[in-house]
């Protein structure tokens, strides 16, 4: 299943040494980082198509959003390797940050389509620089018996600003207004300190990053076997992207929609951050076909939910989604690295946040354009379908090369 074997990478039962994970060297630095870099990214998700669709952008306009934000970022992420070997680490990760919070302020000057589409194609840039280091820096800092664990505190850094600011940002757009949201969108800026300290951990020393500048790329046996995973989340994230982005025009009261957030983002959280520590004692995957069903029975849920509303059905949903969209990110990741030499963890980490930011930049503007031309329900029953497609690559096995 989507697995290298155990001498790949994926350690056995009681082999993890003991020491916490959250508490080795660059590590402090990388998860401030994270937390105030994707903080900035996810108050703006729900509601910079707000933003637009209060300037005159109709629901296909509004999509366009965050589907241009995230094809820039999709666009940026294959270049960060070789900028992180040429400049390093401290440097290209607080540009990176520099790029999503400074645009954030300016998204005050104009409400247009056009102006706010060109501000989220800057802020997609910086994004792909924050996700690419962040994920590669996982795992130059950590070693591959502790991964699962580290890769579950990196996510449940990159979840707990979605569980608090995803669910806040439209009702504070709507309740008090843009501007404080916008402000909140600048944290970033923030984390350049964490940045710059993480890169004196990183850079100087031998990494696998730098020493894939020598390494050669090969398609059969570095992106081939990564393909498997980057498509099982880019239909995953897919979903979920889509229901983050458009919860406020899916669902007509406040109250719906910040619950759907809520839930969502807190089963999210949960399972990115607990599903690590799973990955390492038994293997990542015996987990991944069964969130695969997982996540297509949440989206179909959700789309039921949406004709009366149904709470029930939503919530049953949102927490179904929300544990595959969460657990489907770690165990791809370490499944990713587990299948390639640590000389190609850049090209590793680029790979699967292609398929990450692809699906939420794809799912955004699939949704948005199904909705305009039919509804969100159907929408949905879409985006639930695209996801129960890649299981058959769950059952797929990545093995890594010999040497």
């Amino acid at each position: 299943m989507l697995d290298a074997p155990a001498h790949a990478g994926e350690p056995t039962p009681d082999t993890a040494p003991a020491t916490r994970v959250a508490t080795l060297p660059g590590m402090p630095a990388l998860l401030v980082a994270t937390l105030l870099g994707f903080a900035g990214f996810s108050v703006l998700l729900p509601t910079a198509p707000l933003w637009a669709v209060r300037g005159g952008a109709d629901v296909g306009g509004a999509g366009l959003v965050n589907g241009v934000a995230l094809l820039c970022t999709v666009l940026t992420q294959p270049v960060v390797p070789r900028l992180l070997r040429r400049l390093g680490w401290g440097r290209v990760l607080a540009v990176g940050l520099l790029l999503m919070g400074v645009p954030s302020l300016l998204h005050l000057t104009s409400d247009a389509l056009a102006p706010t589409l060109a501000l989220s194609a800057v802020r997609g840039a910086g994004f792909g620089v924050l996700t690419v280091t962040g994920s590669a820096a996982v795992a130059e800092l950590i070693d591959a018996a502790r991964r699962g664990r580290a890769v579950g505190l990196y996510g449940l850094a990159i979840a707990l600003p979605q569980v608090v600011l995803l669910p806040l940002s439209p009702w504070l757009a709507d309740r008090v207004g843009f501007t404080p949201v916008f402000v909140l969108a600048a944290a970033p800026v923030l984390a350049i300190p964490a940045a710059l300290d993480l890169g004196r951990h990183l850079d100087g020393r031998p990494s696998a990053t730098a020493s894939e500048e020598h390494a050669r790329v090969d398609l059969r046996t570095v992106v081939l076997p990564l393909l498997p995973p980057m498509l099982v989340l880019t239909g995953i994230t897919l979903a979920g992207g889509a229901v983050l982005s458009f919860a406020p025009q899916m669902l007509d009261e406040a109250a719906l929609v910040t619950l759907a957030l809520v839930v969502v983002t807190a089963t999210s959280a949960l399972a990115r951050w607990r599903v690590g520590a799973l990955a390492d004692r038994y293997g990542a995957r015996r987990f991944v076909a069964p969130l695969v069903v997982v996540g297509a029975l949440g989206s179909l849920l959700i789309a039921l939910s949406l004709d009366g509303p149904s709470v029930p059905l939503l919530v049953l949903g949102s927490a179904a989604l929300g544990m595959a969209y969460g657990g489907l990110q770690n165990l791809t990741l370490v499944l990713s690295f587990a299948a390639v030499h640590r000389r190609h963890y850049g090209t590793t980490s680029a790979v699967w946040n292609v398929g990450f930011d692809l699906g939420t930049g794809v799912g955004s503007v699939l949704v948005g354009s199904l909705a305009a031309g039919l509804d969100f329900e159907r929408a949905l029953l879409v985006t639930a379908a695209i996801t129960a497609l890649t299981l058959p690559l769950s059952l797929v096995r990545s093995r890594r090369p010999a040497g």
